[in-house]
């Protein structure tokens, strides 16, 4: 496992020092912001103590909002990407340092405030030489804990669209690859340690017992350089053409966004940022489409219909100049040719459970729900087509349910700890897994059609993208979309050569 590990750092080494710099970047800018809000904060209410309980009542309540839930409810405002993480973490960063510095300023002695005072100091003067500088070590304590804190957190950021390490350890639950969570990981452990190491330099230059303090001085400021250089050294300016991409956290999408940014990066002087599995899909890239923040991605008809328009009743492809126009009145965007593989939704069950109750169809099933665990990614219990859709449509009572991430499905029904999973009929998955996979007899499911949604703003600046999108019309099967997710996540392809692989041997470009 560990050979794994290094040799997944290595040869991705690029791709890993990317993601290190972005997470660096978003860190420290978060933990700068927290550090001079949450001093000026702790001095305001140790100044005014009136303020204290408001204050650190709400900074104490923000604290205990779950990181997704912040996140979700930020998107609106901040949109997708770093900004809104840095936001996010700069607001969980304020605790331990509003905390630390009330705790540290009131806590100085009376007798010591009285002294200054005594000798015809100002309550400026008090607050900057006698009790910001002997509150130091508890402050310096609160930004320790804050910077560690912080770090291990931004790994979380990945889920909307911002960058870090926490886009390999997301990538590698989604396509199966165990040491590129590992990686992920490590790295951030590693990186949490030395700024945890850094700090503790700086508390000791400021320790009075300390007969070292230029030796430790000169480390921090080696070690700050250094940091700063690497964190800040993507800040570049941007090419003239560029469009951003984004995908969700399928491995399809993965393989499908390499796919894009190959073709139009080759075809074109337009060059691809591409935002990797946004996590929460549609729900969080279509508003990041409606801001700007997104030219395009790949999206599904029936999701379209149901999630984004909100359409009563089962899609049909016969609908779809209807979702092509309603895109287009409602956010002015347009859908560019279906790739040809359909990948809508299926239910299997493992082997043993369908030659136990013979079960086949999704008829056959509703008799022995109550003795079952049904297991499904988190928006399938919300969208219209969804579970409550299920039960509905064939009576289903489960013994339980239980929401697992896409890349756990297959992991969870292995270990026996679902017996039944939602899937998509284009799993890579599903060639070597225990699994059958039911008749959905009653013909639930809508058409999910696979195609790109673009903003029509994007074509009319880059209208060259059009012939390019269009090459890729009914080029991709199911069969030939199954395979390419089973190449990723069961032999452990990446999906960049994988992506490249098909255009090239099907001269899609041609």
């Amino acid at each position: 496992m560990i050979e794994g590990v290094i040799e997944t750092i290595s040869i991705r080494f690029d791709f890993f020092l990317n993601l290190t710099i972005e997470h660096l970047f978003i860190s420290l800018t978060s933990i700068i912001i927290a550090c001079i809000i949450g001093l000026l904060l702790g001095i305001l209410i140790s100044e005014h103590k009136g303020t204290s309980p408001v204050i650190l009542g709400v900074v104490n309540f923000v604290y205990t909002i779950p990181a997704i839930s912040l996140l979700g409810f930020l998107i609106p405002f901040s949109g997708i990407g770093n900004t809104t993480a840095v936001i996010a973490l700069t607001i969980y960063a304020l605790l331990p340092m509003v905390r630390n510095t009330h705790t540290g300023i009131t806590n100085i002695p009376a007798e010591t405030i009285e002294a200054a005072r005594g000798m015809g100091s100002t309550n400026f003067q008090i607050l900057t030489k006698v009790k910001i500088p002997l509150a130091l070590p508890v402050i310096l304590s609160g930004l320790r804990n804050m910077v560690v804190m912080t770090i291990a957190l931004a790994g979380i950021a990945s889920f909307i669209g911002a960058g870090g390490l926490g886009v390999a350890i997301y990538r590698g639950i989604t396509t199966n690859n165990i040491e590129m969570v590992i990686a992920g990981s490590l790295l951030i452990a590693i990186m949490a340690f030395t700024m945890d190491f850094l700090v503790g330099q700086i508390e000791k230059i400021f320790d009075y017992k300390n007969k070292k303090k230029k030796k430790n001085i000169v480390i921090v400021a080696v070690a700050a350089l250094l940091i700063t250089m690497l964190a800040f050294s993507n800040m570049r300016a941007n090419d003239y053409k560029v469009i951003n991409v984004a995908t969700k956290p399928m491995t399809e999408q993965y393989i499908l966004g390499e796919m894009l940014k190959y073709a139009i990066e080759k075809e074109s002087n337009i060059k691809v940022n591409l935002t990797q599995g946004v996590g929460g899909g549609t729900s969080n890239i279509q508003p990041g489409m409606e801001k700007g923040d997104f030219d395009l991605y790949p999206e599904y008809t029936g999701t379209g219909w149901e999630v984004v328009l909100k359409k009563e009743g089962t899609y049909h492809e016969s609908d779809f100049h209807i979702l092509e126009q309603a895109y287009k009145e409602q956010f002015n965007f347009t859908w560019l040719n279906k790739y040809g593989f359909n990948n809508t939704y299926g239910i299997a069950v493992t082997k043993e459970v369908a030659d136990k109750y013979n079960i086949k169809t999704f008829s056959d099933l509703a008799r022995h729900t109550s003795k079952l665990t049904f297991g499904a990614e988190y928006d399938f219990f919300e969208r219209e087509d969804g579970y409550e859709a299920l039960v509905n449509a064939y009576h289903y009572n489960f013994k339980r349910t239980v929401d697992l991430d896409i890349g756990l499905k297959y992991k969870a029904v292995a270990q026996n700890k679902v017996d039944v999973i939602t899937i998509f009929t284009t799993d890579g998955q599903l060639e070597s897994s225990n699994l059958v996979v039911l008749e959905d007899d009653k013909n639930l499911y809508p058409s999910y059609l696979c195609a790109n949604v673009v903003r029509l703003e994007t074509l009319d600046k880059y209208p060259e993208l059009i012939p390019i999108l269009e090459k890729f019309t009914n080029t991709i099967s199911d069969s030939d979309m199954a395979q390419m997710n089973y190449l990723v996540e069961i032999e452990g392809r990446e999906p960049k050569d994988v992506a490249i692989e098909y255009i090239e041997n099907n001269k899609i470009l041609k």
